[in-house]
């Protein structure tokens, strides 16, 4: 991938002061982190810097830092990309794809929907974008529900890139369950995105999709988990245990001060809550 260098300076001079995650909804819950396995940790680093990221470590990983999500980075093999798994893309908002095409990005196109189309990361991973063009990035909640939030996606941004939705493949009819868990166990809004059912949560959209094939759980894939941040995690993991929800990882706080804890979604995303991962 050639990067023109002038254009990714810029763009980074416009990300720095900007990074950071959302506040949280009312259940205490945001979009965290992305946590990706890759043989090639300086390489991938490069290319998310380059699509407008700052770096930065957090307990001793590599991560990049975007509005309203960390993209981590850890050296280790993987079973596959997320093609082929439950969560089968992420998806980001940037102002202009022409710009990113100019400054030597390799933006594959979708003719058939102005303003969308995808990058792929060194090793083959493909990263969704929506420009200011798109007309199906927006989010209606369900009738009855408001959430000035969410109105964020019908809105054009005002920053050069931002994180927008994960869409994850389920079973088919498994769509009004996955919206109905996410906003029960998280405090999602539920809507829809364009034509997908969807939840949202500051930060990020969930969008579910209903698929014939059988989709393989997230973890020991590339995108091995998505992470949410957690206020008071100790007191949300009990809140969730109470409910019947059952932890692959219980509470702990690690070393680095970051408390966290692991589940997994009924249809096998892996998701690790965290506390105090933005600090």
């Amino acid at each position: 991938m050639k990067i023109q260098l002038c254009a990714c300076a810029l763009l980074l001079c416009a990300v720095t002061a900007w990074a950071q995650l959302s506040p949280p909804n009312a259940a205490g819950v945001r979009m965290g982190h992305l946590h990706y396995h890759v043989r090639d940790v300086e390489a991938n680093k490069r290319f998310w810097v380059s699509l407008g990221g700052t770096p930065a470590t957090i307990a001793g990983e590599q991560a990049i830092r975007f509005p309203d999500v960390f993209v981590v980075l850890t050296k280790a093999e993987s079973s596959g990309g997320t093609d082929g798994s439950v969560v089968n893309h992420v998806a980001f908002r940037v102002q202009s794809l022409a710009k990113l095409q100019a400054a030597g990005f390799n933006v594959q196109l979708l003719a058939q929907f102005p303003g969308v189309g995808s990058v792929n990361t060194p090793e083959g991973e493909r990263i969704e974008l929506f420009d200011e063009t798109a007309t199906n990035i927006t989010f209606t909640v369900d009738e009855g529900l408001t959430d000035r939030n969410a109105e964020r996606h019908n809105q054009k941004i005002a920053v050069p890139i931002i994180a927008h939705h994960i869409h994850l493949y389920l079973p088919e009819g498994s769509e009004a369950a996955a919206k109905a868990w996410y906003s029960k166990t998280f405090g999602a809004v539920p809507g829809m995105r364009w034509r997908y059912p969807a939840v949202d949560l500051p930060g990020i959209n969930m969008n579910f999709s209903g698929n014939k094939q059988p989709m393989a759980p997230t973890k020991g894939r590339m995108l091995d988990h998505v992470g949410f941040e957690v206020r008071d995690l100790a007191a949300f993991c009990r809140r969730l245990e109470a409910g019947g929800v059952k932890f692959d990882a219980p509470f702990k706080k690690e070393s680095s001060g970051v408390a966290t804890a692991r589940l997994t979604d009924p249809w096998g995303t892996s998701i690790e809550l965290t506390e105090g991962f933005n600090q």
